[in-house]
Formats: structure tokens, sequence, C-alpha cells
């Protein structure tokens, strides 16, 4: 008699970008798996929503200390699955991630405590109103693979603090730090049905949206995030989307070039551009055009390119040969309408396949995808402009609105043009930055996306806001209850002319008009 044989299981092999080496082997979830995960969840999360707001902090605060003495072995960890150098994965995942932390437990209490809501209404004195901030139940993360550690952290920090259970979704790219994040929590204290990692690719986040969470949080392409908005409106359910950008970079005639030019080549470059607030459009007035290419040539041509495990390094690989076709489909696109490739422009192969070079590629304009689409590479496309109204349109002229950045010698004239821009965020004098602020928003309108995470609006999102009102005189029938007449209609106009009446004379009329409401007889 034959046997069956069953089906091999699936399994995402995450692999180091620089070299192929793998990092780890996951199982991929089945549709029944993730449907266990969510009713588990939905078991869960009662009693984590149970424990008092000072108890969850104090278990994030374990975690805290944990990430704190774990901070290298995980930096290099993100090193090895998505390849950025390890001194950006300390610093631009860890730091932000511990910081979190710090934010949560200083202003958790203020931003979910019981809120008074104050009654102007005259005939509404007799109440009290409060808001109450509870938590949504379950929530999905779907988070990308640039930023591994730091986006899924402080979105599942910020989503457990408010006493929701988590369904994280990692990127089939960056398995092994999701694992590794979920891991920290539970040992700190986090139920292991609290917060769960689905793995998978992407049907298996298709699986959760139909599934019955109570929120999804997503960061990723916009096609992507249309796909679920359409989704999650089937069905009226909450999302938070973080979309990408094209992140314009104005650079005035004030500016200091020697301080401009580097947050351009660092802006343009870090994580080898695959950041969703990359300076993908660099805007210089032609006044100081010329010398602002020689320093970011000069600059670029000085970074180190490599594996990310090599201290020394600055720009490590891509993360697929996928994404590095974009790049090189835009910069050759921008070369052939005219372009000037004035340094890089060329994969690296000496270096391993996911290797690009550092581009700065100049007189670039907005009918070359290079200044249209998102990039997401390690590439400096710069442009002239002439007047500050000019810079501006250039700006505003796209699909997308994360963030922006100016520079100028002046920080009355950056915070003033800052309010010209289309974007969720604005630097004058900085850029990307902002992420790393835990008590500033991060999102952006346009196509870059719905909603908020990170600080109080981002903590805002993990709730829901439920109105409580209560009356001081409850045996006392109100006014507005049935027993309607002519009479009541009268008395009703003058206690409106009490209120609103213009005149201190027709208000006092109003006044005596409308006392006999306060005796009828009602049913």
């Amino acid at each position: 008699m034959a046997t069956e044989t069953k089906p091999a299981m699936r399994e995402l092999v995450s692999t180091n970008p620089a070299d192929g080496s793998i990092v780890g082997r996951f199982p991929v979830m089945e549709d029944t798996q993730i449907a266990d995960a969510v009713e588990s969840a939905k078991s869960a999360q009662p009693s984590w929503q149970a424990r008092s707001l000072r108890e969850r902090l104090r278990i994030l605060g374990r975690f805290q200390r944990l990430l704190h003495e774990r901070k290298l072995q995980v930096a290099e960890l993100i090193t090895r699955e998505a390849g950025k150098p390890s001194v950006e994965a300390l610093l631009t995942e860890v730091l932000v991630v511990l910081d979190a932390v710090r934010f949560l437990n200083r202003h958790a209490h203020e931003v979910l405590r019981p809120e008074v809501v104050p009654h102007g209404n005259l005939i509404l004195k007799a109440k009290r109103g409060r808001l109450l901030r509870e938590p949504y139940g379950v929530i999905a993360i779907i988070s990308p693979w640039n930023y591994p550690f730091s986006i899924p952290a402080t979105e599942t920090l910020a989503a457990l603090a408010a006493g929701n259970a988590v369904l994280l979704k990692p990127s089939e790219f960056t398995p092994a730090v999701a694992v590794e994040l979920a891991a920290m929590l539970h040992t700190a204290g986090v139920p292991t049905d609290v917060l769960q990692v689905i793995m998978g690719e992407g049907p298996a986040g298709a699986t959760l949206l139909r599934a019955p969470i109570d929120k999804v949080i997503f960061t990723g392409s916009v096609a992507t995030g249309k796909r679920i908005a359409q989704a999650a409106a089937e069905r009226l359910l909450p999302v938070v989307l973080e979309l990408g950008g094209k992140d314009p970079m104005i650079v005035l005639e004030d500016a200091d070039i020697e301080v401009a030019s580097s947050a351009a080549v660092w802006g343009a470059f870090v994580n080898a551009g695959q950041t969703c607030l990359s300076v993908e459009r660099c805007y210089v007035h032609r006044n100081i055009y010329d010398r602002f290419l020689s320093a970011c040539v000069a600059k670029t041509g000085k970074l180190r390119v490599g594996s990310g495990v090599d201290r020394e390094v600055e720009v490590g690989p891509m993360i697929h040969e996928r994404q590095l076709q974009i790049v090189e489909a835009h910069v050759n696109e921008a070369r052939s309408l005219g372009a000037r490739l004035l340094c890089g422009g060329e994969r690296l192969p000496q270096l391993g396949r996911n290797f690009y070079a550092p581009t700065v590629i100049a007189d670039v304009n907005h009918s070359m995808r290079l200044l249209r689409e998102e990039t997401f590479g390690p590439v400096l496309p710069i442009m002239p402009f002439d007047t500050v109204d000019e810079a501006v349109r250039l700006a505003n002229d796209s699909e997308f609105g994360l963030a922006a950045s100016i520079f100028s010698g002046s920080r009355a004239c950056g915070e003033g043009l800052a309010r010209r821009l289309h974007a969720g965020t604005v630097l004058v004098n900085d850029v990307i930055c902002g992420f790393g602020v835990s008590e500033a928003p991060h999102g952006g309108i346009k196509s870059s996306g719905l909603g908020r995470t990170h600080g109080r609006l981002g903590l805002e999102e993990m709730v829901r806001v439920k109105y409580v009102d209560s009356d001081l005189v409850p045996g006392m029938k109100k006014l507005w209850w049935y027993g309607y007449g002519g009479k009541l209609e009268r008395q009703m106009a003058d206690f409106t002319d009490m209120l609103f009446a213009p005149g201190w004379a027709k208000r006092l009329r109003g006044a005596l008009g409308s006392t006999g409401a306060l005796i009828r007889k009602r049913l």
C-alpha cells in the first residue's frame, strides 16, 4: 500500500544581502495557523488590558534594560540581515527603540488617562463628561525590511502600552530581527499570545487582513498600501499607512555649503538610500549650485562601501537585486534625458551582487522618474532653482508628502518656508532625524499615507476614544423631554435669547420668559 507523502514545509530563508550567507530559516505559517494566532491573541488581550498601565510599562522597562544589555548583539543581527553598517543599526534602530520606551514611561499616563470634557452649553451644566481611551483589541503591524527593528518595535511598544495584543508580520527579507524583538519582549514579561510573529510573504499579510483583527498598521509601498486600504474599507477596519516618500531638500543661497552638502550626502546615502525619509530630491540655489555640487562629489568619493559588518564601512549593500534594478533604471533614464552623472552610477560586483556605488547626478528635472518615483537607493539628484517660489513649487510638485528639509542661514526664514511645504514633517538645517524624536509624530500626506506613528499622536492611534457622560441630578426629568406644546416652544425661544441674543436687555427678558420651563409638567 502506497504511503502518502506530506508536502514539504515552506520556509523563509533569511540571507545577508552583502554575501548571501544564511541568517536563519523560518517556517511559513499556513492560513489555519494565522487564524489560530488571531484567536489566541483575542483571548489573551483582555487580561493584558486588565493589567494596570503601570504594570505594562514596568514590563516594557525590563525590555529596555534587556535591549540595552544586548545592544551590540542586536545591532549585529540587524546588520547581517538588512546589510546596513553596524553603527547605523545601533543609532537609527536600537537607540530609537530605547528612547521610545523612555517616552512611553514618561508620557503614556498623561496621554491615556481619562480626560475631563467641560460643558459650555448652559442647559447641560448639570452633567460631567469624560473621554476614555481604550485599546482596540488586536492590532496587526505589517512592517518593512529597511528598518526591521525600529519601525515595528516603536509601533509594537505603543500598542502594548495601550493594552492591545499585537500580531507582527515582518518582511520576508528580515524575519530574524522580528523574532529577536519578540523574544526579548517575551523575556521581559509580555505573554506569548499577546505578541506573536506572523511568518510569511504577501499572502500571509492578506490572510491577516481577512481575519477578525481590530486595526492594521502598515509601512511599505504605495501600491500595497492602497490594496490594504481597499481590503480594510470593506469592513471599515481602521488603518495607519506609511507609504514612503520622495523627500525634497531645499538649499537656500544663504545656507552653509559645507554643512548642507554633508547633510545631503548623509541624507541620500544612509542605509544605502533605502530610507523612506531619504533625500531623494535636492534643489539648490543657482548662485551656489556649482560649489554645492563640487562639495557633494568630493564627500561622496570618500565614502567607504562594503559589508556592514566591517566597522570602517559607511555604505552597505542594497537589500536585493530587484531594488538595485529600480535604481539602475532611474539613473540610466535620467542620463538618457540629459542629466550629468558626476560620480557613481554603476554596480560594484567586486563587492557583491547587491552593491551600487553612491551616485551624485546633476541637471535633473521633473520629466525624469528620478524626481517623480521613489528610487530607494544611494542616489543624490540635484537640480538648480532661481527663486524661493520656484523651489517651493518644485518641492511640492510630487504625489508624495512625507518629509522635507530646508537649509538656510536664517532659522526664521527656514521656519517660514516650512509652512509652505506639503509634508508631514519639515526639518530646518537637518535631515531625517525627525524619526528619532520620540515625542514627534511620524507620517505624511498625499500618497505618503494616512495617520501617524510615534509620539502622542502615535499613541492615540492605538486606542479608541469613548465619551462617558453622567448627570448630576438623576432624579430630575430633563427640560427637553416630552411634554411638547406651544408654551414650551415659546419658553425655549426665550431660553435661546437668554444665551445668544445681542444685547443684555433682550437676554434678561429671555431669562425671565424661560423660567416656566423648569416647572412644567413632563411625561
